[in-house]
C-alpha cells in the first residue's frame, strides 16, 4: 500500500488528460478481469434501464469502470495538488453557497457519483464541514485519505456506530453536513422507497436531521468537463419545505431528485455498489449466485 500512495503522488505531477486516460486503461483491464463486479454493475442497469438494449447497458457499464478506475488516479490530484491547480481544474456552479452554510444549518447532500470527492475538496475550499466516515482496512491508506481530505480546513469525521447526536451537534455549531445519502446499509432507520421503479432501503436521515435540526438541504454533485479538462461541482438550489410533515414522501423525492442526475450522468454514476441488495420481506435476492448472466461481455 505504501507503494501504492507514492505511486499516486508521482503520477500526480502528470496533465490530468494523461492521468485520466491512463485511468481508463486500467477501469478497461478491470471490466475484463473483476468478473463479481461487472456482473453486479450489470444487474444494477439491467433494473434500472430495461429500455436500454444488452449492447447499450455494456457499453455503458465499462465506460463507468474506465470513469471509476480514473477517479481513483485522480485523488491524488485532490490529496497533493496546490489549490491554485484545484481551483483551474474545478469548475463551480454557481458557486459554493457560504452564505448559506454561515447563515443556518445545512445539508450538503451529495448522491454516490465516481467525482464526489471532488465536491468535498470544492466544499473545503471554502468552508469546514462534517462528515461520516469508514475507517480503511489499511491503516497507511486511511491516513493518507484523512490528511487528503482535511487538507486545508479543519473537518469533523464521525463514526456511522456513533449515530446522529454528534452529527447534529456539529450542524449546531455551523459546520455543513456533507451526506451521501444513497447506498443500501440494511433495513435499519431505512424505508424501501423506488429508485428507477424498484424498491430500494434507502436511509431516512437526510429528512430525519433535516427535521430535527430545521436545516436546508443543499444537493451538489461532481461530473467531469468534457476533453479531460476537470470536473464540474453543481450546487442546486435548496430544496423547499423539506422534510414538510411525510418522511416518507420526502424520502421519495430525495431518489427521485438522485434518479434523475443519474439519468444525465449515467457511466457515472456508482452502479458497483449492490444498491438493491436489501429486499423487503420474502422477495429473492437480485445478486443471487445462480442469477444468470444474460450475455457476455463486450470488450
Amino acid at each position: 500500500m505504501r507503494m501504492l500512495v507514492i505511486l499516486m503522488w508521482l503520477l500526480h505531477w502528470l496533465p490530468l488528460p494523461l492521468l485520466a486516460r491512463l485511468g481508463e486503461a486500467i477501469g478497461s483491464l478491470l471490466f475484463i478481469y473483476k468478473k463479481s463486479r461487472r456482473r453486479i454493475t450489470l444487474i444494477n442497469l439491467r433494473l434500472c434501464f430495461p429500455e436500454w438494449s444488452e449492447e447499450q447497458r455494456h457499453a455503458v457499464a465499462k465506460k463507468h469502470f474506465q470513469n471509476y478506475a480514473r477517479s481513483v488516479l485522480e485523488r491524488g490530484i485532490l490529496w497533493w495538488a496546490s489549490e491554485a491547480r484545484l481551483r483551474r481544474l474545478i469548475v463551480i456552479e454557481p458557486g459554493v453557497p457560504v452564505a448559506a452554510i454561515k447563515a443556518s444549518p445545512t445539508i450538503l447532500l451529495c448522491p454516490h457519483f465516481v467525482s464526489l470527492d471532488v465536491a468535498g475538496v470544492a466544499v473545503m475550499l471554502e468552508s469546514s464541514l462534517c462528515s461520516i466516515y469508514t475507517q480503511q482496512l489499511n491503516p497507511v491508506f486511511d491516513q493518507v485519505l484523512r490528511k487528503g481530505r482535511s487538507r486545508f480546513r479543519p473537518v469533523k469525521l464521525f463514526a456511522r456506530e456513533e449515530g446522529v447526536k454528534p452529527i447534529i451537534r456539529a450542524m449546531r455549531d455551523g459546520l455543513p453536513f456533507f451526506m451521501l445519502p444513497d447506498m443500501d446499509f440494511g433495513a435499519k432507520d431505512a424505508e424501501f422507497v423506488p429508485f428507477f421503479g424498484v424498491s430500494a432501503a434507502t436511509l431516512t436521515a437526510p429528512a430525519r436531521i433535516a427535521a430535527a435540526t430545521k436545516a436546508k438541504v443543499i444537493p451538489v454533485v461532481a461530473t467531469y468537463l468534457p476533453d479531460y479538462r476537470g470536473w464540474t461541482v453543481k450546487f442546486y438550489p435548496a430544496w423547499e419545505n423539506f422534510p414538510g410533515d411525510d418522511m416518507l414522501a420526502a424520502t421519495r423525492a430525495m431518489n427521485a431528485f438522485i434518479e434523475d442526475r443519474a439519468r444525465e450522468a449515467p457511466a457515472e454514476y456508482f452502479w458497483t455498489h449492490k444498491r438493491f441488495k436489501t429486499r423487503p420481506a420474502g422477495e429473492a435476492s437480485f445478486y443471487a449466485v445462480n442469477t444468470p448472466d444474460e450475455a457476455p461481455p463486450a470488450y
